[in-house]
């Protein structure tokens, strides 16, 4: 089991979900991944929960700002990189095109410092600067994220932002008539990016989260039985089998059984 103590600057190292119903959500992702939790006062009324499993944090949670649910703003799940520095970080996103729709970096209490991050084509994500709380203590295993993939409306402006921000590298394949561009940040894979099209119909660039699991027709049948949706169904893809559902609430997330044997 992959304990994970550190990540390095420009890695994915956590995700959250931000939803209109905690209480519900909690009930879904208990029952759909196994994850113990506990609810944290963050201060000025607001609960995080952090997901465990196997005793390691595995991912949080927190109910969404009144300004955003009432703005219309979906329940989502929310995607994390390292930084040294996340003022630095925010600055320098501005300055490549993007915005930082809450302002300046901000402490998280002793957890870390942070930023909201927009790219220049509308995905949203956030910076961290870590202090006592690194990150995810387990990845890349069943009940733990695994992948974060962006799909966007212009892939090569994608790169060139995130190459000056972040420094990372891409290589890009077609496979079956799909193109797929894979990130590397600092020589290790870290995250995919893939270009909207017209058959996925309407949908805004966003950074998406995919959990491991040991079986993805089980766990998709599982999503069901708990009120959740599918949107894409067990399908076979390079890397495994994967599926798109989402939550009781409206999160969208990806689950896939990753083939070991490739």
């Amino acid at each position: 089991m992959p304990h994970v103590t550190s990540y390095r600057p420009g890695q994915f190292s956590w995700v959250d979900l931000a939803t209109t119903d905690p209480g519900t959500s909690r009930d879904f992702y208990t029952a759909l991944f196994g994850w113990d939790y506990e609810d944290e006062d963050a201060g000025g009324g607001i609960v995080y929960t952090t997901y465990s499993k196997d005793g390691l944090h595995v991912a949080g949670m927190g109910a969404m700002p009144d300004a955003m649910r009432d703005a219309g703003v979906p329940s989502m799940w929310q995607s994390y990189v390292t930084v040294d520095d996340a003022d630095a970080a925010g600055k320098r996103a501005v300055e490549l095109g993007g915005a930082t729709p809450m302002g300046e970096a901000f402490d998280v209490m002793d957890a870390g410092r942070m930023a909201v991050v927009i790219d220049p084509q509308g995905a949203m994500f956030r910076v961290w600067q870590p202090r006592d709380h690194i990150g995810a203590q387990l990845v890349n295993e069943p009940g733990s994220f695994c992948w974060n993939e962006l799909l966007t409306t212009d892939a090569n402006a994608a790169e060139e932002f995130y190459a000056a921000l972040f420094g990372w590298k891409f290589t890009t394949s077609d496979t079956d008539g799909m193109t797929y561009t894979e990130i590397t940040n600092d020589g290790d894979v870290n995250g995919g990016i893939m270009a909207h099209s017209e058959e996925m119909g309407p949908m805004p660039a966003h950074w998406g989260v995919y959990f491991a699991v040991s079986a993805c027709d089980e766990s998709v049948a599982r999503v069901a039985e708990l009120g959740g949706g599918i949107h894409v169904p067990p399908t076979d893809i390079p890397p495994g089998r994967f599926a798109v559902v989402s939550d009781p609430v409206g999160a969208v997330f990806d689950l896939i059984e990753l083939d070991l044997e490739m």
